[in-house]
């Protein structure tokens, strides 16, 4: 599987991102695919997760209602759509696909879930 993140982008304060990511190779044996994020000097972050089959989600705390995530099926797409964006959100942002797994353990957000994960794609939210 192979993932390509693109969207990312300097934004003000209160404003809003949609990143996509764009899954190819044996993404139909896939199970769920997340979003994460790392802050200079930070850990690695879960931010959201969605399964392929059913669409179910899963969020970080500090994203929800916020920041929704989506997939479209047919084109192999996942979106992360960042709204009342804050300077703490700033951070690289990955997409990573997750082969197996349980719906426990997707929403855990741990990263060890997942298998393949794409290059990350900048946010900067400048206040």
């Amino acid at each position: 599987v192979q993932l390509q993140a693109c969207g990312g982008g300097l934004v003000q304060a209160g404003g809003s991102l949609r990143l996509s990511c764009a899954a190819s190779g044996r993404t139909f044996s896939s199970y769920a695919m997340g979003w994460f994020r790392q802050a200079p000097g930070k850990e690695r972050q879960f931010v959201a997760a969605i399964k392929w089959s059913g669409g179910s989600t899963y969020y970080a705390d500090s994203v929800k209602g916020r920041f929704t995530i989506s997939r479209d099926n047919v084109n192999n797409m996942v979106y992360l759509q960042m709204n009342s964006l804050k300077p703490e959100d700033t951070a690289v942002f990955y997409c990573a696909a997750a082969m197996y797994g349980t719906d426990s353990y997707i929403s855990s957000g741990a990263g060890s879930a997942y298998k393949f994960w794409g290059q990350g794609t900048q946010v900067t939210v400048s206040s």
